[in-house]
């Protein structure tokens, strides 16, 4: 136990450092991501597959996410203005690969990149037992959802763009699909969907889907915000939210 407050103590210290150093850039470049190569797409193999195939150990998960926990907090939940997604209930395919991707360095994250490195958080194995744990977390119900609800003309609007470009990958309500690695986006906070859509559409996020760069290149600001504002009012299966807002994870009580 006393060990576990001291990694807590480091880890909260290294995140502040580490924030610290990425917020303070350019705030129109929130994470310090600029436009460069696409990455492949999904071609599977390495560390990946490896953790996909492993048999997860949830408890050494719980201790795994430790590290991640100051961030995304001890639920998982996030935060409601888009600086840290929620991450409880994703697939833990979509898990796997994001992080497998900023492990590689095909995807772009300065601020997660330490806290994901084989010395922080350990092999494949740990990779494989922490996103089984994080999948395991109930949601939260109260997520940070867009400015147009239902009844708007943005959400009319957001409805038959999600209609015409985004249904055929992430489904009906956003559950998106386990076997082709896209993440479920019903229950994720606005602003963090608003972020990531941006960076796909201007090329700033590397190991997007291509697929998606193409269908999304034409959208507008006001196209974007829309369709993840409708995105985000959709619904969350009962079973898979928290009980309250007010709940918290008891492995880190």
């Amino acid at each position: 136990m006393f060990q576990r407050e001291i990694l807590k103590t480091a880890i909260l210290t290294a995140t502040v450092v580490v924030s610290a150093s990425a917020w303070a850039a350019d705030p129109s470049d929130t994470a310090g991501v600029h436009p460069g190569d696409p990455a492949a797409w999904n071609i599977g193999g390495g560390e990946q597959d490896e953790a996909l195939h492993l048999t997860p150990d949830l408890e050494n998960g719980m201790d795994v996410y430790e590290v991640c926990a100051a961030c995304h907090l001890p639920e998982g939940w996030g935060t409601p203005d888009g600086t840290f997604p929620q991450l409880a209930g994703q697939h833990r395919g979509v898990l796997v690969k994001q992080m497998a991707d900023i492990r590689a360095g095909n995807r772009d994250n300065p601020t997660m990149y330490p806290f994901t490195l084989p010395q922080a958080i350990g092999d494949a194995q740990a990779l494989a037992d922490v996103v089984a744990y994080i999948e395991s977390l109930p949601m939260n119900p109260e997520w940070g959802k867009g400015p147009w609800g239902p009844g708007t003309e943005e959400y009319t609007l957001g409805e038959q763009l999600y209609k015409d470009n985004c249904v055929r990958c992430h489904g009906e309500l956003g559950m998106g699909d386990v076997e082709k690695f896209y993440p479920r986006i019903n229950g994720q906070h606005y602003a963090y969907m608003v972020r990531q859509f941006e960076w796909i559409r201007d090329h700033k996020r590397r190991n997007a889907n291509p697929e998606m760069v193409e269908q999304i290149k034409n959208f507008s600001d006001k196209d974007m915000q829309a369709v993840n504002s409708y995105v985000s009012w959709q619904p969350v299966p009962e079973e898979q939210l928290a009980d309250s807002v007010d709940w918290k994870n008891p492995d880190f009580e």
